[in-house]
């Protein structure tokens, strides 16, 4: 056999073999090699379609939010310039109240609401104001005024302000007074003071205390020139150009000065006025009583009682007066005699020609009662008495009494001990106050009673204000008068004062501001 040639076909077969095995496993390699590379296709190919699907989403999203912005954006153009025409609608009928206190229907004689065109500085018409105008109410200045403003570059878009504009009356302190004034220990004021003269106060002040001058001289005792508002309750404040004390154990609120002088000159014609309205058929007016005056008793059924008062009561002893007063007198009535009943009149205004006093109770009526005469003679000027309680029903602003006397403002020798005052007093020429009746005194080895036991009183309490020509004063230093001054501001007289109360100003002023939400 030949050994060499089988050998030879034998390594040929398996050579043929392992290339047919090597050609199977290229093969398999290769098409996994393929499949691989499809999945890895696929992958990537899923990849960019999330992505741009995301990329889409966010692109819209992002668009919308630009619109939804520019579209606020725009519509906070249009309601900040909304707001400023309407601004523009109350300070317009601010000034056109300045040019006529007395129109409240813009001009037109009809009612509102009143439209407007607002431009711009180029006078391209950019939006309107709209006015409702509500007229005071009887016996008050203030005046509402709703504007509501709007925008042409978006009709839909608008703001309301609501203001009150009002004239402030006389009434625009507790105290005022155009003398120097001192207010001794026990006094308690809730409500602010003004004098044009210097004050001094020892007393406890829950408001702002203010004066005309800067110094002044103290007429109650020698020295150097004091602050225009100071105190002598321990420590007592040291002398100008000394740096002022804040002292708020006395002055709750702090005191200002120099602020300028209150005008009284100004009253002598308000008083005037109201003789004329007076006599008007919507007031009462009342000539001079043929005696000592009139005796008016409030009642709460909106009518009162007019007596005249025939004979004063005498002092209790001749050494009970003091010389040194003017108008010195017991000023309280022995004896009078009803006259007739009276309905309040409808312009509350009641006017007589007489020494006049004034005691009762009133229920939502709102009244100024007047004494004096005219032609204004010093020596002739009428006053006003209180001797007893003068209330009202309610404290809310619906009760106003003002007694308004040509001289002073008197309280007598018999008043009550304990008694409230609720009203605006206001002397024009005189003071409001109490006389000065004189204690019991010793000459040698006897007791003189002098006003005894009636010149000293307990407390006498005051809701309302006081306005006063010369110097104030419900008590004196040696402990004579009402020992308890008690002096409540009634704020409501301020813009809602008694009927043709005298005003401080001809301008209305803004007292309050309020955007309405919609």
């Amino acid at each position: 056999m030949n050994y060499e040639l089988i050998k030879k076909r034998i390594n040929k077969s398996n050579e043929q073999r392992a290339t047919s095995h090597l050609t199977t496993r290229g093969a398999n390699n290769l098409s996994a090699i393929r499949h691989t590379s499809y999945a890895k296709r696929g992958v990537v190919l899923s990849g960019v379609l999330v992505f741009g699907l995301i990329s889409v989403a966010l692109i819209i999203a992002l668009t919308s939010w630009f619109g939804v912005t520019l579209k606020s954006s725009r519509e906070l153009v249009a309601k900040e310039q909304a707001f400023h025409i309407s601004e523009a609608g109350i300070e317009y009928y601010r000034w056109h109240l300045a040019h006529s206190p007395e129109d409240f229907q813009d001009g037109t004689g009809a009612p509102g609401p009143y439209v407007h065109d607002v431009e711009d500085k180029d006078g391209n018409v950019i939006g309107q104001f709209s006015l409702d105008i509500i007229a005071p109410t009887d016996g008050t200045t203030i005046v509402t005024v709703e504007s509501t403003g709007t925008v042409n570059i978006n009709p839909d878009v608008s703001r309301t302000i609501r203001a009150q504009l009002a004239k402030p009356s006389f009434a625009k302190y507790a105290f005022v007074a155009n003398a120097d004034m001192r207010f001794g220990e026990g006094t308690e004021v809730f409500g602010p003071i003004h004098s044009n003269g210097g004050v001094r106060f020892d007393g406890l002040a829950h408001n702002l205390i203010s004066s005309a001058k800067e110094t002044y001289d103290d007429p109650d005792h020698s020295g150097p020139q004091e602050f225009g508002v100071h105190t002598h309750l321990s420590p007592i404040d040291p002398y100008p150009p000394a740096d002022v004390p804040d002292r708020f154990d006395v002055f709750e609120s702090g005191r200002q000065f120099p602020l300028p002088a209150v005008d009284f000159a100004g009253l002598t014609n308000d008083v005037a006025g109201l003789k004329d309205l007076a006599q008007e058929p919507e007031g009462l007016y009342f000539s001079e009583s043929g005696r000592s005056g009139y005796r008016i008793v409030l009642k709460e059924n909106d009518t009162f009682d007019l007596y005249q008062v025939r004979r004063l009561e005498n002092a209790p002893d001749s050494s009970c007066s003091a010389s040194s007063d003017d108008d010195w007198g017991t000023w309280s009535i022995r004896r009078d005699r009803f006259l007739d009943n009276y309905d309040f009149p409808s312009n509350g205004i009641i006017f007589l020609e007489d020494d006049v006093w004034v005691e009762g109770k009133i229920d939502t009526a709102r009244l100024t009662i007047v004494a004096g005469t005219f032609p204004d003679i010093p020596q002739n000027r009428k006053n006003i008495i209180v001797n007893t309680d003068l209330e009202y029903t309610n404290y809310d602003g619906q009760d106003v009494i003002a007694l308004i006397a040509q001289n002073d403002i008197n309280i007598g020798l018999y008043s009550d001990d304990n008694f409230q005052i609720d009203a605006a007093l206001i002397a024009q020429n005189g003071r409001v106050g109490r006389h000065y009746y004189r204690p019991p005194y010793q000459v040698w080895w006897w007791t003189v009673p002098g006003c005894s036991p009636y010149h000293e009183r307990d407390t006498v309490s005051l809701y309302g204000m006081i306005g006063t020509n010369q110097r104030y004063g419900f008590a004196y230093t040696d402990g004579t008068g009402y020992e308890t001054r008690n002096i409540t501001y009634d704020g409501n007289l301020l813009y809602g004062p008694p009927p043709e109360f005298p005003l401080t100003s001809d301008q209305y002023e803004p007292i309050s501001w309020e955007e309405v939400v919609n």
